[in-house]
């Protein structure tokens, strides 16, 4: 079994979901008592936040790549960011580290071709929704892409 590097507290509600959803699907593959190996560092999702809100992406990728570093040196095999919105600078952190990367733009196109979906609306923060990060990634697999428009995004972003 591999050992997944999750980056966390970005927010710290949805690491749980990560950490929960992971062990879950370990445990149902492998069944018993078998859970997944996993390190998780947690960062101050406040520094992040205000990374974003002044656009500050170079600084946030440099304490996210801190982050991965960390996982890395500690054994894992491959890091999963646990947010949408951050994968924005996955490809910087993924110049700084050794190991892969698993992009949740990619792992969502998969899934969505897999259940033969040709069209899907993109919800989440406004980075993420109005961005090309994650849109380009899924819309290049063949899938076509909805956003909300103007102030349903902002909206959406304050519900998030």
């Amino acid at each position: 079994m591999k050992t997944i590097g999750l980056i966390g507290g970005m927010s710290w509600e949805s690491t749980v979901t990560y950490y929960q959803i992971i062990n879950e699907t370990v445990n149902k593959q492998l069944g018993g008592l078998h859970s997944a190996k996993i390190l998780l560092y947690s960062v101050d999702f406040s520094e992040i936040e205000e990374c974003q809100s002044k656009g500050l992406w170079d600084k946030s990728a440099e304490i996210l790549a801190d982050a991965a570093g960390r996982l890395e040196k500690a054994g894992a095999d491959f890091i999963v960011i646990c947010t949408n919105t951050m994968h924005k600078v996955a490809p910087k952190i993924q110049k700084m580290i050794g190991i892969p990367i698993l992009h949740i733009a990619e792992a969502t196109s998969e899934a969505l071709k897999e259940d033969h979906i040709a069209k899907a609306a993109l919800l989440g923060t406004k980075y993420t929704m109005t961005e090309d990060f994650y849109k380009d990634i899924i819309q290049s697999a063949g899938i076509d892409v909805i956003i909300p428009g103007g102030d349903d995004i902002e909206l959406i972003n304050h519900v998030i």
